[in-house]
């Protein structure tokens, strides 16, 4: 699938209505409800993708709805108009063969079958009814809660959550339950099919949507059984974001730290966070900040070796997350224990080079843009998976965004990242937390930390 995938992505100049400006196996529209529309036609397996995104997530939860976006994915391969018990609904997944998953993100909520593409219209009808006619009954709420509870038990038996959940409150503070996608365990627990329905009233609407079908499909016929299936679901009647804005994030007024404790952590993790661009407001920070954050990681870095090799840190890395709603910077630090101070000392020396002209080669520039574009390669091997990249930047960026991503980490400069740097980096307030067990607490008698010196 990669040779059709690649060639129709790189004769592209981005996603619009008119169809000359699409890739040659993109068919883009969008219907009279606001519901947009993307066929990809890849002739290679007989199977059929239908994906719908919807902009919800983490990032429209109040602290009452914190982790229902996340439960409402759950909810949406159950009991609905059409299908009226799990026990049904399963029945009808293994009459048409499907395979089908969904995830919640902070910015988006998907949901995607794969199955035969001679059962395309069984397939479009089966997500129609899902997405606009679901239950929510109360007894099938119940029964979910402990498939839910099993993703917290796995999350929570690595000591780093933690690490990452108390870095997470201190980084957003109030606005803590919309960057927090797993969502709160007794909320989810106590909720009702009437917050389901909320929900479903606040987001759940053509003109907030993307169908997305990718596969073994002509394009004229998907438009037509999608017009005359979805085409009479109706679009809200109000401005979905107006009525329920989503909060700018608060910026950190100062720097600040917490110790995280946990009696399963074995070696002390250092985390420190910080705001990052919004994709929408500062664009080509976000492509300067993939390519700086991907050279920090390489083992040619001067991070890697003064920090790693050097015997200063047993790990050492940096990242940015790409969203609309500030895109977090974490810095993941495992100093020797042995070392502390000298370790934490060498970091705070690293960073402050991070913006020198001569930190970075020509050739660690070029390495890390190879890379960005082999993953980025790798991830359109398989339709099925293609188009889960593609509806997340729908969600959080745009289209256009993805498609063009390549050329536009070609365009990255040394100034760019410099740029990124002093921006976002140095001199900004950020906060510092580290894990450790209460037996290495009272050998390396810390009662508390200072934040990192950035």
């Amino acid at each position: 699938m990669k040779s059709i995938l690649l060639a129709a992505l790189f004769i592209s100049g981005g996603f619009a209505n008119a169809q000359k400006s699409l890739p040659e196996n993109f068919y883009f529209s969008t219907l009279d409800n606001g519901m947009e529309l993307l066929v990809i036609e890849d002739q290679s397996v007989p199977l059929a993708t239908i994906e719908l995104a919807v902009h919800n997530g983490a990032y429209t939860e109040t602290p009452e709805y914190d982790g229902l976006s996340h439960l409402y994915e759950h909810m949406f391969f159950k009991a609905n108009k059409d299908i009226p018990s799990q026990e049904k609904f399963m029945e009808r997944v293994n009459e048409l063969g499907i395979s089908f998953n969904g995830t919640t993100s902070f910015e988006r909520v998907n949901y995607f079958i794969t199955l035969s593409s001679t059962k395309l219209s069984e397939g479009l009808e089966f997500m129609n009814s899902a997405i606009r006619y679901p239950l929510f009954l109360e007894e099938e709420m119940k029964k979910e809660n402990p498939v839910v509870d099993g993703e917290f038990q796995r999350s929570e038996s690595n000591p780093v959550f933690f690490l990452l959940n108390d870095m997470s409150r201190h980084l957003w503070k109030e606005n803590y339950s919309r960057k927090n996608t797993i969502g709160d365990h007794d909320i989810i627990l106590t909720a009702t099919p009437e917050k389901m329905r909320t929900i479903q009233e606040r987001y759940y609407y053509p003109n907030n949507t993307i169908l997305v079908v990718a596969g073994a499909v002509d394009h004229e016929e998907v438009e037509k059984k999608v017009k005359a299936l979805y085409g009479d679901w109706k679009k809200s009647d109000f401005d979905i974001f107006e009525e329920n804005p989503i909060p700018e994030m608060t910026p950190l007024e100062k720097s600040e730290s917490f110790i995280t404790l946990n009696e399963n952590a074995r070696v002390p993790i250092m985390m420190i966070g910080q705001f990052g661009p919004s994709v929408s407001k500062d664009p080509a920070s976000t492509y300067a900040a993939d390519v700086f954050h991907t050279i920090l990681n390489l083992e040619s870095s001067n991070f890697q070796k003064n920090l790693v090799q050097s015997g200063m840190a047993y790990q050492a890395g940096s990242s940015y997350q790409t969203l609309d709603h500030t895109g977090p910077i974490q810095t993941f630090f495992v100093p020797n224990p042995q070392k502390m101070k000298e370790a934490i000392a060498a970091l705070e020396a690293e960073v402050a080079k991070w913006n020198d002209d001569d930190y970075f080669t020509d050739e660690q520039i070029e390495a890390a843009k190879n890379q960005l574009a082999i993953q980025d390669i790798y991830s359109r091997e398989s339709t099925s998976d293609f188009v889960h990249s593609l509806t997340f930047w729908w969600a959080s960026a745009d289209l256009d965004y993805y498609v063009n991503y390549i050329d536009n980490l070609k365009k990255v400069t040394r100034a760019d990242m410099k740029k990124y740097v002093e921006t976002y980096i140095q001199d900004q307030p950020n906060v510092t937390g580290i894990l450790l067990s209460p037996e290495m607490q009272k050998m390396m008698a810390i009662e508390s930390i200072e934040p990192l010196k950035m």
